[in-house]
């Protein structure tokens, strides 16, 4: 089979792409015949040596897929060989063929396309999460999401309103603001590349121009310079969800938690869900059914072929994006 590998710490030009021995299928396994791979974030990072888990070389980036199965391993029963699925995978999804983890592997409806399959789980599973489990969201309430025209900020986006949450979102552009806008978003900010002391200040009253004086929820999937002055906009008891950090790790003045009696809280997707599979299993059942109803729907913004994947990679890295990059195998 063709996969894309990483033979070597690097960017996405230090990627190749080779013919590979097929995966096998184990006990409690599935083989996925991949049809599509969804690109975020932590991508960048695993080919980089700088994610949590460091999986041996040679591999291949890539931890959210939708496919075919082509066969199951024993103790599978919950899908069977042709049936349509998507998988978290961690990584090994930029190839013709992927091994899953059975509890991971999801039948998905048969009007969901493969490409928006791939970038459904990952993103809005984040985001519900956050959202749902870590923020106590309360009708009416706003909410800001930083980079909120990326993967999981547009999912933020869309679940705040299906949530009955005010969104606010900010972006470094007004074209990305636009399309948050599009999307469901009741206001927006455009925020610096590059923020230094005054910027910062800056930024903090623009946040708190624009949502009236102050905000209740937090979304940072942007970090850096970021992060302080959206704390300093928050209200009494507010809620900090820390989601990642493309713009560095910030360091906050933790007299503003005293000063706004607020909370930081980290959301770690995928400890959770092999922490609490039960919820993690009710969590999905949400999404499906927001999904059916048109309520939610993954913006694919573009796809790449597999010869391709590193392009994909860049795009991401670059905050080029905006919704979800597919990689798309034939």
């Amino acid at each position: 089979m063709k996969a894309v590998l990483s033979k070597e710490v690097g960017g996405p030009e230090a990627l190749v792409i080779e013919d590979a021995p097929m995966p096998e299928c184990g006990k409690g396994q599935v083989l996925v015949e991949v049809k599509a791979c969804g690109v975020n974030f932590p991508d960048s990072l695993i080919i980089q040596d700088l994610y949590q888990f460091k999986p041996p070389r040679p591999f291949s980036p890539g931890g959210e897929i939708a496919g075919f199965v082509k066969e199951v391993g024993e103790g599978v029963s919950h899908v069977k060989p042709g049936d349509r699925v998507l998988a978290s995978i961690g990584n090994g999804g930029m190839a013709e063929y992927a091994v899953a983890a059975q509890h991971s592997v999801m039948p998905i409806p048969d009007d969901m396309p493969f490409e928006e399959a791939a970038a459904f789980m990952m993103t809005y599973g984040t985001s519900y999460y956050a959202l749902k489990d870590r923020a106590d969201p309360k009708p009416g309430e706003k909410l800001l999401v930083l980079g909120a025209a990326g993967g999981v900020g547009i999912a933020a986006v869309e679940l705040g309103k299906a949530m009955g949450l005010e969104v606010i979102a900010a972006c470094s552009t007004q074209e990305k603001v636009d399309f948050c806008l599009s999307k469901g978003a009741d206001k927006g900010l455009v925020y610096a590349r590059e923020l230094d002391r005054d910027g910062q200040k800056a930024f903090s009253n623009d946040i708190k121009e624009v949502s009236g004086g102050g905000v209740d929820i937090i979304y940072d999937a942007v970090g850096g310079a970021y992060a302080e002055p959206a704390v300093r906009a928050m209200n009494w008891e507010g809620r900090f969800l820390v989601i990642g950090f493309p713009a560095g790790i910030p360091k906050l003045p933790l007299n503003l938690t005293l000063l706004k009696s607020c909370d930081v809280r980290g959301v770690f997707w995928g400890a959770a869900v092999a922490r609490d599979p039960e919820a993690h299993k009710q969590n999905v059942a949400d999404l499906f059914k927001l999904y059916s109803e048109g309520k939610v729907r993954p913006h694919v913004s573009n796809t790449y072929p597999l010869e391709k994947s590193a392009d994909a990679i860049r795009e991401l890295m670059d905050r080029k994006a905006q919704g979800k990059v597919v990689v798309v195998i034939d």
